[in-house]
């Protein structure tokens, strides 16, 4: 017989006041988002962006909004408005009937209270949940001076960009793909405090195949979480 062994550093002690069904997501989709943005370098006032709609974005809006960014979520359609904005967003952008660029450099040079600030065209943070290579790279122009796309939707696609729209902008693009087990209990412990939670579909795990195919077809609203029933 074997016994397994594990250091403490790399395991996040659950708060009392989350049920496993609320800390399982944001063991996942959570600690990429939250992690992503507090490390993303923007500051309690800027604007930050929130590219894609689905299990990443509806937490990584919620962060956002917590931390004191000025919020905007880019979707498609305008039935996601009502729902992103509840989230927390202050702004909603729909890709389809927008010209994105040009409604981020709007949003990103005014104030809460509507009152341009000087040298701010753009959002200083775009986090891209969404897989997309076309989305993220339509994007880019929306970015404010030192601005930054983190990619956290993972994919094969390419992302397409101008060196000179990075060179004169000092603009940048990096990827956050998750976190420490210190960083997960740091999600977990700031979720319990500003009342993030991730909206949750429950399956029994006999029903994992069904919850497999529902994550995978993109309508899981938001994340599928299995149960042992213990």
């Amino acid at each position: 017989m074997m016994a397994a062994t594990q250091t403490h550093s790399a395991l996040a002690l659950i708060p009392e006041h989350l049920s496993s069904i609320e800390a399982a997501p944001l063991m996942c989709a959570g600690i990429t988002t939250y992690n992503a943005l507090r490390n993303s370098g923007a500051r309690i006032g800027d604007a930050v962006a929130i590219l894609g709609i689905g299990g990443l974005c509806h937490l990584g809006i919620q962060f956002a909004a917590k931390m004191g960014f000025r919020t905007v979520a880019i979707g498609r359609g305008k039935d996601k408005e009502e729902m992103v904005k509840k989230l927390g967003a202050i702004h909603y952008i729909d890709s389809q009937s927008q010209n994105v660029v040009e409604e981020l450099v709007k949003f990103g040079s005014s104030s809460q209270n509507g009152v341009a600030v000087e040298g701010a065209d753009g959002v200083k943070v775009i986090l891209a949940t969404a897989p997309s290579g076309k989305a993220k790279s339509e994007v880019l122009g929306g970015l404010s001076v030192n601005g930054k796309l983190i990619v956290a939707g993972a994919s094969d696609e390419s992302i397409e960009v101008s060196p000179n729209l990075m060179l004169l902008g000092r603009r940048s693009i990096m990827g956050w793909p998750s976190g420490t087990s210190i960083d997960s209990q740091d999600t977990l412990s700031f979720s319990v405090h500003s009342g993030v939670r991730s909206i949750n579909q429950v399956f029994p795990l006999e029903r994992a195949p069904e919850a497999f195919e529902l994550m995978m077809s993109g309508k899981a609203r938001f994340r599928c979480v299995l149960t042992t029933g213990n």
